[in-house]
């Protein structure tokens, strides 16, 4: 039960966490990630991805249903975001030496974890 408990507070936190990200999208839009990614020469359409990844994807962790794809998504969400938002700054660290990257290293590699560990059995899916 412990081990379930652990997945459910990952899930649920990390979730959260991102869909945060995703309610301050659907308020204010995606213009700036458009003009990102039309900066990298990409259609800036694919800036409507990150609903999947900041919205949906976390209902699904969140929920337990279907959580190792909603993991996954987030995890691709967050590879996403650090090449097109933070190239720079991926060897930086901050002036109290900590990693520059930390919080958004600490969502994509929790998304790999949850997405090899499933959602446990504290969960819609029950696994």
């Amino acid at each position: 039960m412990g081990e379930d408990l652990g997945k459910l507070i990952l899930r649920v936190t990390l979730g959260v966490l991102i869909l945060m990200h995703g309610i301050h999208k659907l308020i204010h839009g995606v213009s700036g990630i458009e003009g990102m990614l039309a900066g990298a020469g990409l259609p800036a359409f694919l800036a409507y991805a990150v609903y999947v990844g900041e919205v949906v994807a976390p209902i699904l962790l969140i929920m337990g249903w279907y959580a190792r794809i909603g993991a996954v998504l987030v995890a691709v969400n967050m590879v996403v975001a650090i090449a097109l938002v933070h190239p720079a700054e991926l060897l930086d660290l901050t002036r109290h030496g900590g990693w520059a990257l930390e919080l958004q290293g600490m969502f994509l590699f929790s998304a790999v974890a949850l997405a090899f560990m499933g959602p446990g059995r504290i969960s819609i899916n029950n696994r």
